[in-house]
């Protein structure tokens, strides 16, 4: 069956077999690979994506609950050329060292940052509490969240 969702702010249609999640559509017939599985039972984050603004897990959601909302990952949040305040963040702080957990992270992140502009140190570790990073790069991860919400405020340069 088609489902259609806009998808990074551009409408996206996928043609969905009975039982495919949010995540298999996404790394499929979509073509991103930023949102990763991991644990395939929510446990983990690395396959977050925001669904209507709002973190969620999409390796067990299945792709028919996406029908008419927004998705995002992180291939949304910047290019290159101009990359999101997070990822300028992340970087200056070597907040990521293998990476595979960040897209999750960066779109949880961006979440809290669109609700709250001004979180503070336990409003980001709350945020970012559901991600796994085997790297223990967490603090840095935090500085890096406290570093951009600064930088999107106009309180430092990027």
């Amino acid at each position: 069956m088609p489902v259609a969702f806009t998808l990074n702010g551009t409408p996206a249609v996928v043609e969905a077999p009975e039982g495919m999640t949010l995540l298999q559509a996404l790394r499929g017939p979509l073509g991103l690979s930023g949102p990763r599985f991991g644990c395939g039972q929510e446990a983990c984050g690395s396959c977050y994506v925001t669904l209507d603004g709002e973190p969620r897990a999409s390796c067990t959601l299945p792709v028919e609950a996406a029908a008419g909302r927004a998705v995002g990952t992180v291939e949304g949040l910047g290019r290159p050329e101009a990359p999101h305040p997070l990822q300028s963040a992340f970087l200056a702080e070597q907040a990521g060292q293998c990476g595979y957990c960040l897209s999750g992270i960066l779109v949880s992140a961006a979440a809290l940052l669109a609700r709250n502009p001004a979180p503070d140190e336990a409003a980001v570790r709350a945020a970012l509490e559901p991600h796994l990073c085997r790297c223990g790069a967490h603090n840095r991860m935090i500085r890096a969240v406290l570093r951009a919400a600064r930088v999107m405020r106009g309180e430092m340069a990027a």
